[in-house]
């Protein structure tokens, strides 16, 4: 299995195909394995990277570092040890924060961001965080049970909201430190100085990030646009993969031409 250490934590990681990088991040306290769907798709065209950050999935969990600054100085180290030239970065979520502050930070790095539903900026949503953090630590299976239902639209499968939930209880409680983080966190200062090329794609009844958040980012995005993905929630590249797949080859098209 293929395992790459940075920073004295071993990272798994996803790595096939060839041409033009793309790295998929997935979000809170679930896994890589969340772009099932994408990573044998869009391997045909490109090299598809596929890690589990820090705390989740396969990925070590350390009890230092869970912060947004530890995970994107392990993505830093991840594309420049995998050789990885300018990769767009697609981000879930938790992810799309990564995606895009690693963007910000090193634009030399990345060839474009691609925000899945993100990045928000929850307080400012009128996101409860603080009560988020006390009911996670009283009984983490019993919220994350209720709160992960709410991610998905109407009609979503009852094996996929528990496959979710499954991850998210099997990842480590350190990495429930980005909550506290994200009560100050709110990238809209800093977006009009964004360097690199970023498209937000965005599911049409996301009710824990709603589409107007990526229309707020978008408009203070030097060229960004919105593609919103109908009768999807959180996560559209789970929910309705062939319509998401549709709408990120579109996006990466574009891509190729400005970069």
């Amino acid at each position: 299995m293929p395992y790459l250490t940075v920073h004295d934590t071993r990272l798994y990681y996803e790595d096939a195909g060839t041409g033009k990088p793309v790295l998929f991040l997935h979000g809170w306290g679930t896994s890589g394995r969340v772009w099932g769907a994408q990573l044998p798709e869009f391997a045909a065209e490109h090299r598809v990277v596929v890690p589990d950050w820090r705390g989740c999935g396969r990925s070590d969990h350390p009890a230092t570092s869970n912060d947004v600054d530890g995970v994107v100085t392990d993505l830093i180290a991840l594309i420049g040890a995998l050789d990885l030239d300018r990769p767009v970065v697609v981000g879930s979520s938790v992810g799309g924060v990564f995606g895009t502050e690693l963007a910000l930070r090193r634009p030399d790095l990345v060839g474009g961001v691609v925000a899945v539903d993100s990045p928000g900026y929850w307080p400012a949503q009128g996101m409860d965080l603080p009560a988020i953090m006390s009911a996670i630590r009283g009984d983490r299976a019993g919220f994350a049970t209720a709160w992960v239902a709410n991610w998905y639209a109407p009609g979503t499968s009852p094996a996929l909201v528990d496959w979710t939930v499954r991850q998210i209880l099997d990842s480590s409680t350190f990495a429930d430190d980005q909550f506290a983080q994200f009560r100050t966190y709110d990238p809209r200062p800093s977006l009009p100085g964004l360097r690199v090329p970023i498209h937000y794609l965005h599911g049409e009844l996301d009710a824990e990030i709603p589409v107007a958040v990526a229309e707020d980012c978008a408009a203070r995005t030097p060229g960004a646009t919105v593609t919103v993905i109908p009768g999807s929630g959180h996560l559209p590249h789970q929910e309705r993969p062939a319509e998401f797949n549709a709408a990120l080859r579109a996006v990466l098209g574009r891509l190729r031409t400005t970069v």
